[in-house]
């Protein structure tokens, strides 16, 4: 049986291991969080070198792509330095092919494309897929980096607005030490909500899972949330949060969703090409295995 394994900056305790069905061929996908430890996480990474058919980086992306160019993160990028022989992706881009297509993919369990009013994305630079895809079913787009990333109260409003910013500021975001790029769910968990005015004026909420349960107000009532990596606990915040649907990018496996890395790392493993896939091979696969959004309503 092939092998698959995300090693991840988050908490060990949203570890999980599974057995996915890709067109009769099954593969072993494994989460293993080293709960923020960069050097546990290389230690990882150069001990399974060679011996599974694919590795990801989880909680951090080696890269950051914006209009064709990637960026590089050299904190992450220390992470595996010491893999040779296994092909090792971060997820960045699946996610922009899954992302981007979410609405899409998803109309038919929406019952057709819905539209929005107001939709927040608390950490974009990533996720410039998941922009489009919210740009393209809301009136008016709102992103947080600034506010969570760089402690600036300033939101930046729109998809062009935010590109022509990332572009400008990409080059010194790659020097960032670690702490301030991956998301702060990775060791404290504890709910720390911040700038409220602007979940609260958003109809759609898409974005990372840590940063929602962490930063989000503990009210959202009738909202829909578009996020991955999610575990039945963090479904029953949200229902409890007052979260109407949640829409996840990535199938759910027993119970939960991965991160799209780890779903990258499944793809490669399945492709045995020894090698990351392209993006157009990521997406001939994704139409080949049928790998839709889950929607999942929480309002009963």
């Amino acid at each position: 049986m092939k092998r698959a394994v995300s090693v991840s900056l988050g908490s060990p305790d949203r570890d999980k291991s599974v057995v996915v069905d890709f067109d009769g061929q099954q593969i072993r996908l494994e989460r293993i969080g080293t709960g923020g430890d960069a050097e546990q996480a290389r230690r990882l990474f150069a001990q399974l070198d060679g011996q599974v058919d694919a590795l990801s980086v989880g909680g951090i992306d080696l890269y950051v792509r914006l209009d064709q160019r990637d960026y590089p993160v050299r904190s992450a990028l220390r992470l595996v330095q010491d893999v040779y022989r296994t092909p090792v992706v971060d997820g960045r881009l699946l996610k922009y092919v899954l992302e981007r297509q979410v609405f899409r993919r998803a109309a038919p369990a929406l019952g057709g494309l819905p539209r929005f009013e107001n939709g927040f994305i608390p950490l974009g630079v990533d996720r410039m897929g998941l922009i489009e895809a919210v740009s393209s079913v809301s009136g008016r787009v709102v992103m947080g980096d600034l506010m969570f990333m760089l402690g600036v109260p300033i939101p930046i409003v729109g998809l062009d607005r935010f590109r022509r910013l990332v572009r400008l500021l990409m080059p010194l975001m790659g020097y960032l030490p670690m702490t301030v790029l991956y998301p702060p769910g990775s060791r404290d968990e504890a709910t720390h909500p911040k700038h409220a005015r602007h979940w609260l004026a958003a109809d759609l909420i898409a974005g990372d899972m840590h940063y929602i349960l962490k930063y989000a107000p503990p009210d959202l009532p009738g909202r829909v949330v578009v996020t991955n990596t999610t575990t039945q606990e963090n479904l029953e915040m949200l229902r409890a949060r007052g979260v109407r649907t949640v829409i996840t990018t990535t199938p759910r496996y027993e119970g939960r969703s991965f991160g799209v890395n780890a779903m990258e790392a499944v793809l490669t493993a399945y492709a045995g090409l020894g090698r990351p896939l392209t993006p157009s091979e990521l997406e001939r696969a994704v139409e080949e295995l049928d790998l839709r959004p889950e929607v999942l309503r929480l309002d009963g």
